[in-house]
């Protein structure tokens, strides 16, 4: 691999959310690689439809990204 771990810790926090980021989605465009256990998607669907039965009880991913950063 060309990237050292210590390299990624030199990082900030913000870069290391993005790298994160950036790697998720390449991971996401490949075929058959991110497949969901039956357990996984009745979670995610449970999730979704508590949300949907009360929008105000989730948070946007923002918001989430922000509180993390914000922390000391």
């Amino acid at each position: 691999m060309g990237i050292a771990k210590e390299d990624i810790l030199n990082l900030s926090i913000e870069d290391r959310l993005h790298l994160l980021e950036v790697i998720w989605e390449s991971m996401a465009d490949e075929p058959g690689t991110l497949q969901l256990s039956d357990a996984q998607k009745q979670e995610l669907d449970r999730r979704l439809d508590s949300l949907q039965l009360d929008p105000s009880s989730g948070r946007s991913w923002k918001d989430v990204r922000d509180t993390i950063l914000n922390r000391k």
